[in-house]
């Protein structure tokens, strides 16, 4: 399947933005060539602003340019820009409700041979319990775009989360819109159901494929809206299976499986399994391989839902 990055995806989104709309300024701390912001410094130098090693400082920059007008996009990579910054994210920009948009690369375990240090797998943990913080997982190049686009026309702040691996096109030719707050069904199932963000949406389709074959019919949800989740697709799926499954590549602790689980312990009873890195740091290596080795490729997913349902 065809590949695309997320990060070029970005760069591409907000120089479109940056052509219509003056009010787009951008932010990076040092990183600008690795989150490709430097592409739209290069076509708009006076509105991009290159902070350098102090993500602390750049979200309370970010903070004082929305104050006075600006959309602001401030990237840095995931673990930098929600663990370095998350005093000022909370203090500058949620307390204060402003127009900030902290786009995140390297975000997961996919970082790979960066290691343990810069794999961020709690990241949307640490997003997600904030006050007026909405927090946008993409799962493809194309929905990226769709994503920078949308938090661009609705204020307030969010966090979007890219990876700096490509990920397969899963929208070429398709007529999907991203919307906040909503999931897209890529395939429906009869058997039960599983809800994925970010990489493990197109691992979890291959699982459905596998599991296909064994006429176990999974349902595969691509639920980029972490925060605000997509209450009523949740509860549907929820009470038509009585069980449910979440992939992230994330921590399973704060992740989007325990936002699934806060969400229906208050509506209906129903069992979680949750597919996720469990309480433990990566480590250094190829992004494939540890994908695999924390059985959240698609072979993982297809053995942990064979497991469970007792296939």
């Amino acid at each position: 399947m065809e590949k695309e990055s997320l990060r070029e995806a970005y760069a591409r989104a907000l120089i479109s933005l940056g052509e219509k709309d003056e009010r787009v300024v951008v932010l990076d701390a040092d990183l600008s060539t690795s989150t490709k912001t430097a592409k739209f410094g290069e076509k708009f130098p006076d509105r991009f602003f290159n902070i350098g090693i102090s993500e602390q400082n750049m979200m309370g920059v970010a903070s004082g340019l929305a104050l006075s007008g600006k959309i602001v996009f401030a990237s840095s990579f995931a673990v930098f820009a929600s663990g370095r910054a998350w005093d000022q994210v909370r203090q500058s920009i949620c307390y204060n409700e402003v127009n900030v948009k902290i786009v995140a690369t390297h975000g997961g375990i996919t970082v790979g041979e960066d290691g343990a240090t810069h794999q961020s797998n709690e990241d949307i943990a640490l997003m997600r319990i904030l006050p007026n913080m909405k927090v946008i997982v993409p799962a493809d190049s194309i929905e990226t775009e769709q994503v920078i686009k949308k938090v661009y026309e609705e204020e307030g702040p969010f966090y979007v989360r890219l990876s700096r691996e490509k990920f397969p096109v899963l929208y070429k030719d398709s007529d999907y819109r991203f919307e906040v707050g909503k999931y897209d069904v890529l395939k429906d199932g009869s058997d039960g159901v599983i809800f994925a963000i970010g990489r493990e949406v197109y691992e979890s389709l291959l699982a459905a494929k596998e599991l296909e074959k064994e006429g176990f019919s999974l349902a595969v949800v691509n639920s980029s809206s972490v925060k605000p989740l997509d209450k009523e697709l949740i509860y549907k799926y929820a009470k038509k299976f009585g069980k449910i499954i979440v992939a992230e590549e994330h921590q399973k602790i704060g992740g989007l499986g325990a936002a699934i689980s806060e969400f229906l312990s208050e509506e209906i009873p129903v069992i979680i399994k949750k597919i996720g890195v469990d309480n433990i740091f990566g480590f250094s290596g190829k992004a494939n391989d540890l994908l695999r080795y924390f059985k959240l490729d698609s072979e993982g997913i297809y053995k942990t839902i064979k497991s469970w349902y007792k296939i």
